[in-house]
């Protein structure tokens, strides 16, 4: 296709050089992840939840220790649903978070060359998963933040391999990402990423990543979009207005052929927010890919009348005057 935008509303003389499923479960490859069980009556769901709560205590105590920490990191990562304040423990004990990130930075210098072996990526995933869980606290996100942890994992994100333990590597980083934008309140949030590289390593996942890794993804940049802060920040430069633009309309030319649902309802809806903006949707209105105007998707789309909506509203506000 051709990558030339045919009409450029950005003058570069003015000096401009909803997942319908949880991201976060998403993005965490551990082989199961068992539900709360189920107790007979008030007296005894108190005294197992003591119990279990307990062992959580010792299992995160484990993680201190190199020969326990393995097995704490996996049985940790399969309770992070069960525990609420799981978050607060691994934050406030001593040692803990430098000890995850322990883990990951361990993994560095199987990057490049990629030398990742099954059973340390699953390891350093289920790092990454109870990380997850720090970000997804409403106490812990902004201490989060404010350490500059995502940063860590960002290494990760730029990896290109397309073997199965990079994959789940990148997908457990971006699920850490997912967990931090997908609140409501989380200007804060965008404001972070956007002084980082997130975009670029995003739209390169995008394009090159497994059906799973685009969904994050394309999460991501989603919720970034619908900020004002990170609207006006991709509108802001042709440069950027582009490269998501590009991103997008070699996307909706996969989807002709791959036709996965899930991923078309988040380019309409990266589109829609795009066409929010003035001079993106000025842009758009010449380079909008013809599949999303001439109805190939409307077979796909038959009974998702969300989607729909949003196609017909982006279509209409393109044809405003």
């Amino acid at each position: 296709m051709d990558h030339n935008l045919p009409y450029n509303v950005y003058q570069r003389s003015l000096g401009y050089a909803e997942i319908s499923v949880n991201a976060a479960s998403l993005a965490q490859p551990t082989p199961h992840q068992p539900g709360p069980p189920q107790f007979v009556n008030n007296q005894l769901a108190a005294t197992l939840s003591a119990a279990e709560e307990n062992k959580i205590f010792q299992l995160v105590i484990d993680l201190m220790d190199l020969e326990t920490r393995e097995a704490a990191l996996l049985e940790l990562s399969k309770k992070r649903e069960q525990y609420d304040d799981l978050a607060l423990v691994l934050w406030h004990s001593f040692g803990i978070m430098p000890a995850l990130l322990q883990e990951i930075i361990s993994v560095y210098p199987l990057l490049s060359p990629p030398n990742l072996t099954a059973h340390v990526s699953n390891r350093v995933c289920n790092a990454l998963a109870l990380l997850q869980c720090v970000a997804s606290h409403p106490e812990t996100r902004q201490l989060f933040l404010n350490a500059h942890i995502p940063l860590f994992l960002y290494p990760f994100l730029n990896t290109t391999s397309k073997t199965r333990p990079f994959e789940y590597l990148r997908l457990t980083s971006l699920g850490v990402i997912g967990a931090l934008v997908k609140q409501n309140d989380n200007n804060t949030v965008i404001h972070f990423l956007l002084s980082t590289e997130i975009i670029p390593l995003c739209l390169r996942i995008m394009e090159t990543g497994s059906e799973l890794s685009k969904t994050v993804a394309i999460f991501i940049v989603q919720k970034i979009l619908l900020d004002e802060t990170g609207l006006t920040y991709i509108c802001h430069t042709y440069e950027r207005f582009f490269a998501v633009g590009t991103v997008l309309s070699n996307m909706v030319n996969q989807l002709v052929d791959t036709q996965a649902v899930r991923l078309l309802k988040h380019v309409v809806r990266c589109y829609l927010r795009l066409s929010d903006n003035p001079r993106a949707r000025e842009a758009l209105r010449a380079c909008l890919p013809e599949p999303l105007r001439d109805n190939t998707f409307a077979a796909l789309l038959k009974g998702d009348m969300v989607t729909k909506r949003c196609l017909t509203t982006l279509l209409n506000n393109l044809n405003e005057q």
